[in-house]
């Protein structure tokens, strides 16, 4: 079975504490990705090469890796450079993400998608539009995710929950493969964006940063003291 057969119709996690927090550690990392595995996660998304090294080894479903950079001229920070598509190869990723937006960063969307394919694994276009995804379909990316919408300037504060909208758009392009990722924090929105066309859907946040996770339930209880 191919690498999109096996997540298709499932759920991806993923592993991605809160940068410098308590569980920011490989072999926590690790562990977490096993917990999401057995919990029935058909794949997982693992940020960083030390992370990535240590979860290849643990677990035997594909692995979607991307490295996180804060750049100083760009907001971009998904696999900027062909430097790191190379090394996310290397450590063991199926697929690499990458920010399929038309905003600038250090390598070209072009360079990085070309790096990506040369490596042989899968590439899945992080977009926030259907222009976007459409750039990344015509240049033969093999999945289209919807997670940068509300996180670019041109697409904050247009949904609160995940962009559903967006997710149709991409399963009407005919794309071969669409990822469900964004806002997705509750069983309910992962079914919607099921039935709104998604093959699969990534959940992060609310599986894997606890910090957060409790905040939620820190507030609630707040607001009725």
């Amino acid at each position: 079975m191919d690498i999109l057969e096996r997540i298709r119709g499932g759920l991806v996690a993923s592993c991605q504490p809160v940068d410098d927090g308590a569980m920011d550690r490989p072999d926590i990392i690790a562990a977490m990705a096993r917990a999401a595995v057995a919990g029935g996660a058909v794949a997982l998304r693992i940020e960083g090469i030390d992370n990535l090294l240590a979860v290849r080894p643990a677990v035997d479903v594909p692995i979607i890796g991307i490295v996180k950079t804060d750049l100083a001229d760009s907001p971009v920070r998904i696999t900027v450079t062909e430097g790191h598509a190379l090394a996310l190869a290397q450590a063991g990723a199926d697929i690499i993400a990458y920010d399929a937006t038309r905003r600038p960063r250090t390598d070209s969307r072009e360079q990085i998608f070309a790096a990506i394919l040369s490596t042989g694994c899968l590439a899945m276009a992080d977009c926030a539009t259907q222009e976007d995804g459409e750039v990344a379909l015509a240049a033969g990316a093999s999945i289209l995710g919807t997670t940068l919408s509300g996180y670019t300037a041109e697409t904050r504060n247009m949904n609160e929950g995940p962009d559903l909208g967006l997710i149709s758009a991409f399963k009407a392009l005919g794309a071969g493969f669409v990822m469900a990722e964004g806002r997705i924090n509750a069983p309910d929105l992962a079914a919607l964006a099921m039935k709104a066309g998604a093959d699969a859907v990534t959940v992060g946040s609310a599986l894997t940063r606890l910090e957060v996770v409790t905040g939620w339930f820190v507030d609630a209880v707040r607001r009725e003291r």
